[in-house]
């Protein structure tokens, strides 16, 4: 599972993270009913956010139990045992919004294995395993495009707006915007939550879903730059804020932008029940960011203190400041049957999820698991249970 919304259970109310984790698992077996077991490891929290504003749009609240006021039978049902969960049965989201965060997670994970296919990233500079993921890229690729058409959606326009990417990323360099490279996702995600307000028969809202979409695809564009800086270094990988000469503090003041044009769009969305919309949008973004840019941050101070402190060439006042160009520590690589025998194990034993720390398998790298976040940084909400009332933020929405 990948993506930028990663919600702490502990920055959430009980019935918010109850309705998360069915949105979650609701993605996941929309994924295995529509497109095989394959299919799941496509799942990821961002696209869940397509079936979340769906539901939030079309809902109703009734004896207890959330019903659908669109057509096509959306809403829940009851899923059984599941390692992930325990073996235990769960309410999982169901019907067009589940599927269609199915058809997007399918397109974007075709999309992110295709690029580090054409990059050569690690393993897939073996031509084997380059080979066979790109036979799982484009199998993905025709999956989302007849799973988005049963909806109406054209995921074929989806691959056309991501295909700009590598003549954009060509074309950059230093002194560009880098919000020219950001431009394709940014459309992309435009169009896939603009559709959630066609689903849920919400006309109205298409226009300000549209610019949260555009917004929260820069986001997440920048987001995993910054993420990926350090490694992208090392390996001489293309990344946009090297390319162009942008400063992580620049990145972030876009970040941070964005998030406030996220908060003020979301003015304009008419929701049934925008609890966990508005949650998952207006404030893990945020926390995102925090988290994203702390993280960056601290790195780059560990790596001046190594380098001969603050004012050493790789720290915040050298001239490789604030973009480090010192290659960290070189990481293990496992056989590849190896590493993924050893992500079963952690998957089914929920320790990818719920450990606080963890090697990953294929390259040694440490990793959290994202359900032990403990750094709950709700900073309004508390008093009234986060964000259920929607008026206790300064956010606006």
């Amino acid at each position: 599972m990948f993506g930028i919304i990663r919600p702490c259970r502990h920055r959430l109310t009980e019935q918010l993270h109850q309705s998360w984790t069915a949105h979650l698992c609701g993605l996941c077996l929309a994924l295995r009913d529509d497109h095989g077991q394959l299919a799941r490891t496509a799942t990821n929290y961002d696209g869940l956010v397509v079936s979340v504003l769906v539901e939030a749009q079309s809902l109703t609240v009734g004896g207890g139990f959330l019903r659908s006021s669109a057509s096509s039978g959306s809403g829940r049902r009851t899923a059984g045992p599941c390692p992930l969960r325990g073996m235990r049965t769960a309410s999982v989201a169901h019907g067009e919004g589940a599927r269609l965060a199915a058809a997007v997670s399918l397109a974007l994970a075709s999309a992110k294995v295709r690029d580090h296919v054409d990059d050569a990233d690690g393993l897939y500079a073996r031509r084997p395993v380059a080979l066979a993921a790109g036979g799982v890229a484009n199998r993905w690729g025709r999956q989302s495009r007849s799973g988005g058409s049963a909806l109406g959606f054209d995921t074929g326009v989806l691959f056309d707006t991501l295909a700009q990417q590598p003549e954009l990323e060509r074309s950059a360099g230093p002194g560009s915007s880098v919000l020219l490279v950001t431009a394709p996702t940014e459309h992309a995600t435009s169009l896939a939550l603009e559709h959630t307000a066609v689903l849920a028969g919400r006309p109205g809202n298409r226009i300000p879903l549209a610019e949260i979409g555009r917004l929260f695809g820069r986001l997440a564009h920048l987001l995993d730059a910054v993420v990926d800086l350090t490694e992208d270094q090392a390996a001489g990988a293309w990344n946009p804020l090297i390319a162009t000469g942008t400063s992580t503090a620049e990145a972030e003041r876009l970040c941070r932008d964005a998030v406030h044009g996220i908060r003020l769009a979301l003015r304009d969305v008419e929701f049934t029940d925008g609890a966990l919309a508005h949650r998952l949008l207006a404030h893990e973004t945020d926390a995102a960011v925090k988290r994203t840019f702390a993280h960056a941050s601290a790195a780059r101070a560990q790596r001046g203190s190594d380098h001969g402190g603050p004012g050493g060439p790789f720290g915040p006042a050298g001239p490789f400041g604030p973009i480090d160009t010192t290659p960290p520590r070189p990481l293990r690589r496992r056989n590849p049957l190896a590493g993924c025998a050893m992500w079963a194990l952690l998957c089914c034993t929920c320790q990818a999820c719920c450990r606080e720390d963890y090697e990953d398998p294929c390259n040694g790298r440490r990793r959290q698991g994202p359900c032990s976040d403990m750094d709950c940084d709700c900073d309004c909400c508390d008093a009234c249970e986060i964000c259920e009332c929607l008026e206790c933020c300064d956010c606006g929405c």
